[in-house]
């Protein structure tokens, strides 16, 4: 495995840690979304690029599965680092 492969956490225990998944404004950049992932303990966990996620999941504009499909993909893909913070 490389340096920069990442590894995802089980997906029983990204349900388990993660308590919310927030759309929010690039500090950065305005124009840019990205979807912060907030622990139960409501720590920030790690973010996502938003127009990165509605591409890999498959998200049409409109879908109205949207924020089901949003969860699912990002308790598939939570970094195993993301506990750390």
């Amino acid at each position: 495995m490389s340096e920069d492969e990442i590894r995802f956490l089980p997906y029983e225990e990204a349900v388990r840690l993660v308590a919310a998944i927030q759309e929010e404004e690039d500090i950065e950049d305005p124009d840019h979304r990205i979807l912060t992932v907030y622990s139960r303990e409501d720590k920030e966990l790690c973010w996502y690029d938003f127009d990165e996620v509605m591409r890999d999941a498959g998200i049409q504009q409109n879908d109205p599965a949207a924020k089901e499909k949003v969860t699912e993909y990002i308790m598939h893909h939570l970094p195993d680092w993301a506990p750390q913070g």
